[in-house]
Parts: C-alpha cells; structure tokens; sequence
C-alpha cells in the first residue's frame, strides 16, 4: 500500500478506449499513477507483476466480465480496493459488486471530483491530505 508520501496507484479497466484514456490522463494531470487497459484478461496480468492500491473497473465488458475480474482480484491480492464503473443499464450489478467485496462504485459519465473523493476513501486518505 502506498504511504501518505507515495502518489496512489490506480488501474483503469473498461473496454471503451476512449474513456480509459481520458481518465487515465486526469489521473496522472492530478498527481496519480495511473495505468489503463481495455480488458479483463490484460488487467489480472498487470495486476500480477505491478502493484496497485486501487483498480477501477467497469462492470459490463466482453468476455471477462467486471465482477469475475473483481473477484479473482479479492481471492489473490485481497489489499487492492476495487471500485466499479456502471452504466444505468448495470446498477443491479454494482450492487452484487459491492456484494462481493467492491469499495463502491460510480456511474458513467464519471464526475472526476466524485471519482477523486471514492479513490481518497478507499485507501484511507482525506481530501488534500
């Protein structure tokens, strides 16, 4: 986990591109260390050879879905809070999520500054701490 000095490190999981890359770069522009795929599969192996505090997953994506990548995030590395991307069609989801071991989740379009305040809580860190 990083210490209060550290810069936090999140990992962006969603299929649409475009949305990866843009939260990916207001990440980084705000002091985080972000990194961004587009899928289940290309998560689970960064996941396994970097470390991150915080993984931002997207609930519907093709083939590996969102909550079996969350879950085999909580059985390996039980550390790194998960908070899941849903659409209005996948409410129902997020709460089986949140369920299953998610730190919380946000609905699309995301607002950065909800995004930032869930990210701070979830490692333990108040706003401008």
């Amino acid at each position: 986990m990083a210490t209060h000095g550290d810069p936090l490190r999140v990992l962006v999981v969603d299929d649409e591109e475009e949305l990866v890359h843009t939260l990916v770069e207001r990440l980084d522009i705000r002091g985080y260390d972000a990194d961004g795929v587009t899928n289940g599969h290309k998560a689970l192996e960064l996941i396994a050879s970097s470390h991150y505090d915080v993984v931002l997953l997207d609930v519907k994506m093709p083939g590996l879905s969102g909550l079996q990548v969350m879950q085999t995030i909580k059985e390996k590395w039980p550390g790194i809070e998960v908070i899941l991307l849903t659409g209005h069609g996948s409410a129902n989801d997020a709460e089986e999520g949140m369920e299953l071991g998610a730190f919380d989740y946000v609905m699309k379009p995301v607002r950065i500054e909800n995004l930032l305040k869930i990210l701070l809580a979830a490692v333990g860190r108040e706003e401008g701490a």
